[in-house]
């Protein structure tokens, strides 16, 4: 299990203890994510959410640009989340290694960037071709999963983008807008529980950990554990492991 640590050079992340609006803010957050556990940063410039301003190209680089270069000289694994190809090509530019391609590589333009640079590539699961605007599941979410990752792993493979980038995220830090927290704590429960099935991809799976622990957030992250993952995006790396070392002493 190898710990990201969110860095947000937003103002608008709902974890507001995540938020660095300057360099020396942002490389300080960083190196006590990576002494608290973390081997890696994904950076984020624009917030995703409904409560987030949707801003431009140049005011998302303003956010980013010397962060970048700073977090990068930490020699870490570095993603940069966004759904805009010119910024993820700019921030690979900068000193970036990973891709988080909110997208979920929808963009010709960011698949383009994904195939030239060779770079592994978080893949999210969308249910909607927008991590703006996205659908509710009827169904069996798990299924649904499967059936988008088959499609778009061969999709990619016939655009140029090499099978061993990806690394697939279910995509359960997304969804749609004024989502009652019971039927999305039911939705998480239902992936979480058989996140085994993506094995079947036999790649690497990417969870976005949750942040608070209250209303069954704890024992969501407790079946992650158990059932276990390769990459997790956390704010709070020392949290998780702590439960994580909880959980292994019950055994």
């Amino acid at each position: 299990m190898k710990l990201h640590g969110v860095v947000n050079a937003s103002k608008d992340s709902l974890a507001d203890f995540s938020i660095t609006l300057d360099i020396d803010s942002a490389v300080t957050r960083a190196k006590e994510l990576i002494n608290h556990g973390c081997v890696g940063i994904d950076l984020g410039g624009a917030g995703s959410t409904q409560y987030a301003e949707r801003i431009g190209t140049e005011e998302e680089w303003g956010r980013l640009d010397g962060k970048i270069q700073a977090i990068a000289d930490l020699e870490i694994e570095l993603s940069v989340d966004t759904w805009n190809p010119e910024i993820m090509f700019r921030a690979l530019q900068a000193g970036a290694n990973f891709m988080n391609a909110a997208d979920g590589l929808q963009n010709p333009a960011m698949v383009e960037i994904a195939s030239e640079t060779g770079v592994p590539v978080i893949l999210p699961f969308l249910s909607g071709d927008d991590p703006k605007s996205l659908q509710f599941i009827s169904g069996d979410p798990v299924n649904h999963i499967l059936d988008w990752f088959e499609t778009s792993i061969n999709r990619l493979d016939r655009s140029g983008v090499k099978r061993d980038q990806l690394i697939l995220d279910p995509g359960t830090g997304f969804g749609p807008d004024d989502w009652p927290w019971e039927q999305r704590y039911f939705y998480q429960e239902q992936i979480y529980s058989n996140l085994e099935k993506l094995r079947v991809f036999e790649l690497p799976i990417y969870i976005a950990l949750p942040w608070k622990m209250e209303e069954g957030r704890k024992n969501l992250l407790e079946i992650l554990l158990n059932v276990g993952f390769d990459y997790g995006r956390t704010h709070i790396p020392q949290k998780v492991l702590a439960i994580k070392k909880e959980l292994e002493l019950d055994l």
